[in-house]
């Protein structure tokens, strides 16, 4: 094979012309393979089709690399003394998300990478990884700044990886040096912005020592993100006094800081939910808290109820909760919605969806509209026609909602007339989603009739999903309500009415 310049005269003018300018970079793991060739680019496959190299320059002139191969059979190598360190070498990376790497060979690689930008890379993100001992270890050793004593990362994420098989024990003393070495390493950085660790197989031990770390570093942590994972557990051994006992020392920052809290999809039980509401405690000013898919029932619904009426005095009282599918019954969501609708500052944005509650619970929610909610979310709570009709009633005055998801919840015509009551009453209302309802068609009718004289700010109505036939004179009717080019009204797809409708929780 003939390696000349042409043959990777892309790849070669790209990284030349925009390597300066690079700030993020993405590398698959064919990218992080380390070779002595003196090659540039050795194909080892007829069968790669298009090597295409990305840039992307932003107003502020950063630039964003992706490198890509247009087909899955192939085998490629860069040569990583001349890719990594000639290429690049005048790139000034700040963010960098490293995909599909798992052999030592391309540790190595990466870590050189790292290392030459490690005084401007504060982004790190591993996708589909597998961290082994050797792997954390090098990466840390990459990361760390002799003239700070730490590291620079401010967001650093691992999504869809596994820790080595022995790093995960089931005993918290014989937790492997892999987790005590990532966990320490992350906790001692000063500027750590966003953690995230999400379906990567955590259990309860490295869940109880992150947060024991977290509760004595000083980072100023705003982000932490642990959704799918198993944490069933985590927070057993938390002390349940004041914030003035050893769990929790006064100099503590970093979850003080804490906005944002992902728990969802962990298992997490009832008895979690009560553990829960103790850590709580010592993030004053977390404004989002998503605890979704985690069986916690109303018992664990009704041991955070007190948490949320401590904190809605407070300055930075929560903004948005997350509830879906957590097994709450029409009884706990009532005393839930009953104690939203009295706090002296009320939550921004509310889902309960995904929870068999029934037409029961209708004037409660009528009653929490009525406060200053923006955003609600009550998919597929089983409403029913008899729901939309009492949701209907009970809607009294002028509504702040900006966006609500109404959808999965079986109402038939009874949704159209709410919907026609609520586009009445919410002026500040952007985005409806009421698909999968059993609509008749005549519903069309009702909605158009009060697009037509509503004065709000309607941007989409979606109605995919609803067992009407598609119909010329049903495009038609919507036509006319467009905003900036694009129709509001979302109709079903021709033959959705062939598709039977599954309304089961």
């Amino acid at each position: 094979m003939n390696h000349s310049t042409c043959e990777y005269s892309m790849l070669y003018h790209h990284c030349q012309q925009f390597g300066c300018y690079t700030r993020s970079l993405r590398l698959q793991n064919v990218l992080c393979v380390d070779e002595t060739c003196n090659q540039v680019l050795i194909f080892q496959s007829k069968e790669v089709t298009n090597l295409s190299v990305r840039a992307y320059v932003h107003a502020n002139h950063h630039v964003y690399m992706s490198f890509s191969v247009l087909c899955m059979h192939f085998v490629y190598i860069i040569s990583d003394s001349y890719f990594m360190q000639q290429l690049l070498k005048n790139s000034v990376l700040q963010s960098l998300i490293i995909v599909w790497v798992r052999s030592k060979r391309q540790v190595n690689s990466l870590s050189k990478l790292i290392s030459q930008n490690l005084e401007t890379l504060t982004s790190l993100e591993f996708r589909h990884c597998k961290l082994c001992a050797f792997f954390v270890h090098s990466i840390c050793r990459a990361l760390y700044d002799t003239s700070l004593g730490t590291h620079r990362i401010r967001h650093f994420s691992i999504t869809a990886s596994s820790l080595n098989e022995n790093s995960i024990i089931s005993h918290e003393s014989s937790l492997s040096s892999v987790t005590l070495k990532l966990i320490s390493f992350l906790s001692t950085g000063r500027s750590l912005h966003s953690l995230k660790f999400s379906d990567s197989h955590l259990d309860q031990f490295f869940g109880r020592l992150l947060f024991r770390d977290l509760v004595e570093a000083s980072c100023g942590l705003s982000i932490l993100d642990l959704s799918g994972n198993n944490l069933t557990g985590w927070l057993s051994k938390i002390n349940r006094g004041s914030p003035s006992d050893s769990l929790f020392p006064l100099q503590a920052k970093t979850l003080q800081s804490l906005r944002f809290l992902n728990l969802r999809g962990n298992n997490l039980r009832k008895v979690d939910a009560e553990d829960l509401r103790y850590a709580l405690l010592i993030m004053p000013n977390l404004e989002s808290l998503d605890i979704s898919d985690n069986p916690i029932e109303d018992d664990g619904i009704r041991s955070l109820i007190s948490y949320f009426n401590q904190v809605s005095e407070k300055s930075h009282p929560l903004a948005k909760l997350n509830l879906e599918n957590c097994d709450l019954s029409c009884d706990g969501v009532i005393a839930l919605l009953d104690m939203l609708s009295k706090l002296r500052k009320p939550l921004n944005s509310l889902s309960i969806a995904d929870n068999v509650l029934g037409s029961q619970v209708a004037s409660a929610l009528a009653k929490f509209l009525d406060t200053s909610i923006q955003v609600l979310n009550i998919g597929g709570i089983g409403l029913g026609s008899s729901g939309f009709r009492a949701l209907e009633a009970g809607i009294q005055g002028e509504l702040k909602l900006v966006n609500i998801d109404i959808s999965k919840n079986r109402g038939g015509l009874e949704t159209a007339k709410f919907l026609s009551k609520l586009m009445s009453c919410a002026s500040e209302l952007v985005e409806v989603n009421a698909g999968y309802n059993l609509m008749p068609s005549e519903s069309l009718s009702i909605i158009c009739s009060t697009l037509k004289v509503s004065k709000g700010h309607l941007q989409r109505v979606d109605l995919m999903g609803n067992n009407w036939d598609h119909q010329p004179a049903h495009v038609h009717m919507v036509a006319e309500f467009q905003h900036k080019g694009q129709p509001i009204v979302i109709l079903p797809s021709p033959g959705a009415a062939d598709v039977p409708y599954d309304g089961d929780p």
